[in-house]
């Protein structure tokens, strides 16, 4: 049977992943914090925006090149920095890179990745990304900067949405810490996932291997501390700006929410902006990614590059956020649920069912760009062209 019969949508895959994978590595991907109240508040904030369908349009055509940041894309679609990720599917990284390069999608490896940017860049090549959590020290911060640079990859993102850490009570009940320590009820849950476990064993135990390195030389670290005890940064606007003065590419500032941090990180430097309430893992008092999105492309204008993620799972989730002011969306547990599904050819497939779904939404709105499915927004207040004469 074809994969697309068994997973035609990636809530199939979504279920499949939780028989696969052990209870506690399901409970640190598919959590948030407090009563997850924002994962379903995205998921409403989606559901609002409602097209048009057009008729009498003829033959379309779909294309779903998408020009973002100096570089083309396959798809207006990515994949989020995921901490730990290797955790969630062993030799998560790396599979991902290996899809990302070959569909030609960006892939953003995380600060708090199970590998090393020297391990992952050359695999994710010209379309790598790299995410920077902030360490507190300036030295780390420059070497890991240089680092990341010298394996290959061409944009930052500094996530600045984590002042502190959060609590995430689903992963305090399954007793899960960062990085993880093995508990006999773990061990138990992983005796009962074979496919998960024999992975692990290739890979390797899931590790912070890049802050482990910089602990080792950190002389005031107590003897206690995790690798995560070099990234309480609590970075401020000038740590934004020495950031800027490291790094000479695209600069991205991800989990802005307000639209007057918008235009302050515009005027400060930054290529382009992520907004994000980061799934809902850090404030359950968050408002709908989506709603910040309209507010802080209004204040912005038309010309400030913008990128979205929050709750998105179909194509025509992505053409939502394209029409309410993104140039780009991004998703982060979705290619791990596919992941956990189907293993190496699961973000493959996601791919696959992301592009499909892209298309038939664009056909029933007769346009051929995704970037042109603001034009059929109900209710129609502002057409715009004719999509066929575009």
């Amino acid at each position: 049977m074809s994969l697309d019969l068994r997973y035609p949508a990636l809530s199939d895959m979504k279920t499949t992943c939780k028989g696969r994978v052990p209870w506690f590595v399901w409970e640190y991907l598919d959590s948030a914090t407090g009563t997850e109240s924002v994962k379903p508040r995205n998921r409403a904030a989606l559901d609002q925006v409602t097209f048009c369908p057009a008729i009498l349009r003829g033959s379309i055509a779909p294309d779903l090149t998408t020009r973002f940041l100096g570089q083309d894309y396959a798809l207006p679609v990515g994949v989020a920095p995921v901490g730990m990720s290797g955790l969630i599917w062993p030799g998560a990284e790396a599979a991902l890179a290996r899809m990302a390069q070959r569909a030609r999608l960006p892939y953003t490896l995380s600060t708090v990745a199970t590998r090393l940017p020297e391990e992952i860049g050359p695999i994710a090549g010209d379309i790598g990304w790299f995410q920077l959590y902030p360490p507190k020290d300036p030295k780390i911060r420059a070497d890991i900067l240089t680092r990341a640079r010298a394996s290959g990859f061409r944009v930052l993102v500094l996530t600045v949405d984590l002042p502190g850490p959060s609590r995430r009570e689903r992963q305090l009940r399954a007793q899960l810490s960062i990085p993880p320590k093995l508990t006999p009820s773990m061990l138990w849950q992983i005796a009962q996932r074979p496919a998960w476990a024999l992975g692990t064993v290739r890979h390797g135990q899931p590790r912070l291997r890049l802050m482990e390195e910089y602990l080792k030389l950190d002389g005031n670290a107590p003897s206690t501390a995790h690798p995560g005890y070099l990234l309480r940064a609590a970075p401020d606007w000038d740590y934004l700006l020495a950031v800027r003065d490291l790094w000479d590419g695209p600069l991205v500032i991800k989990g802005v929410m307000d639209p007057a941090d918008a235009l302050r990180l515009r005027d400060a430097g930054a290529d382009a902006i992520w907004v994000s309430n980061h799934g809902g893992r850090q404030f359950d008092g968050a408002p709908a990614a989506l709603d910040a999105l309209r507010h802080i492309r209004t204040a912005l204008g038309p010309e400030m590059p913008l990128i979205y993620d929050g709750g998105l799972v179909s194509g025509l989730d992505i053409l939502r956020a394209l029409a309410l002011g993104a140039d780009f969306t991004m998703l982060g547990r979705g290619w791990h649920y596919a992941l956990g599904a189907l293993g190496e050819d699961g973000p493959a497939h996601l791919a696959h069912v992301l592009r499909e779904d892209l298309i038939s939404n664009l056909t029933q709105l007769g346009t051929t760009r995704p970037q042109d499915a603001h034009r059929r927004l109900w209710p129609l207040t502002d057409r715009g062209p004719n999509p066929n004469e575009l």
